[in-house]
Order: structure tokens, then sequence, then C-alpha cells
């Protein structure tokens, strides 16, 4: 995964939880690299020995790192780097994750050896839709999980994200039955 990933782990432990705690969880974790280089390739391993660490040291599920990181991918990470490219995503849940495919194509244009999953919507509705998800990562779906109640909100939208289908229970690919409530005007 790229730097950006881990720069993005250790926001999210230093702004929660502080330095010492991060310092921590890198020496549990066997990760000895002081800087993340944004736009470098780091091995996946590194990635999943610091949620592992990080679940350890902080006392919580990985399962509650993923979503807590998938909410702060969006909410921060995200939102402030990409944050044009965001915008562009849409005026609501619904048009943004109807155009989440669209978003990891300009994605590669910035991160030309980035192999990203692939997102596909069925049955949309007014309130619901059905989100699959297709990734060569294993263990990642808590972490689309957060992905989703972080881009509610973003967009001031009630959402659940219920898993409905999981690879690693024998699925083809993880699948989320999503549904929301419109924002007042």
């Amino acid at each position: 995964m790229y730097g950006l990933v881990n720069k993005a782990i250790k926001d999210l432990v230093i702004s929660n939880y502080g330095e010492e705690r991060w310092q921590h969880i890198k020496q549990k974790a066997g990760v000895d690299i002081e800087v993340f280089i944004s736009h470098e390739g780091y091995s996946d391993d590194i990635t999943y020995q610091l949620v592992g660490a990080s679940s350890e040291v902080l006392g919580v599920t990985v399962r509650e790192v993923l979503i807590a990181f998938g909410e702060h991918w969006i909410l921060k990470t995200a939102s402030h780097g990409y944050g044009v490219m965001m915008r562009s995503g849409g005026a609501t849940l619904k048009e943004f994750l109807i155009n989440l495919p669209n978003l990891h194509t300009r994605v590669q244009m910035i991160y030309p050896n980035l192999t990203p999953p692939r997102f596909e919507c069925q049955d949309v509705q007014d309130n619901s839709m059905s989100l699959h998800y297709f990734t060569h990562r294993p263990g990642l779906t808590d972490f689309v999980v957060g992905l989703v109640q972080g881009l509610g909100k973003l967009y001031k939208t009630p959402v659940t994200t219920e898993i409905i289908a999981m690879k690693t229970a024998g699925a083809d690919h993880d699948i989320f039955a999503v549904n929301w409530t419109p924002p007042e005007a």
C-alpha cells in the first residue's frame, strides 16, 4: 500500500491517543519506519501489522480499528488530501456511492502503481443499494463499513451498512446492504 495509508493510521492514533501510544504500536508491530512517504509503496504487511498492533495496544478489536480508520480516511485524509476530487463525487451520499468507481480511476492517475478495489452499486433505490466490493487484499471488509459510515457523516446522512456476503466466508466478493435517511433540507 502507499505510504499515505500508513500515515493516515499514524494520524488516527496520534490524534486520538497520543504520540506515546503510536510509538508503542510501531514497536509492537515491528515497524521501524519513522516517516511514511505518501507516494511511496510499502508492503501490505506493514499496514496489517500496524492495524493488529493498534488493536492490541488500544484494547479494541481489529474490527473497531478498521471501522474507525475507514471513518478517519473519509473525514480527514481523503477530505483534506483529495477535497476537490471528493466533492466532484456527488452532492449526496447516494450520488457519491454511485460514482465511487470513477473516483478510483482518477486516483490511479495520481498513484499509477495503485491496484485499487472495485466497487459496483446494484439494486439502487431512493434510500438503499447493494454495494459490491472486489479486492485482492484480504481482511478490509470492516474498513469499507467505516468508509461508508464516514461518507454518511460527510454528507450529514444517517447511514447503516450491513455485511450480507463476505469473501472470507466463501462468497466471490463482499456485499453490503447500505441504507440511509436523506438529510432534512
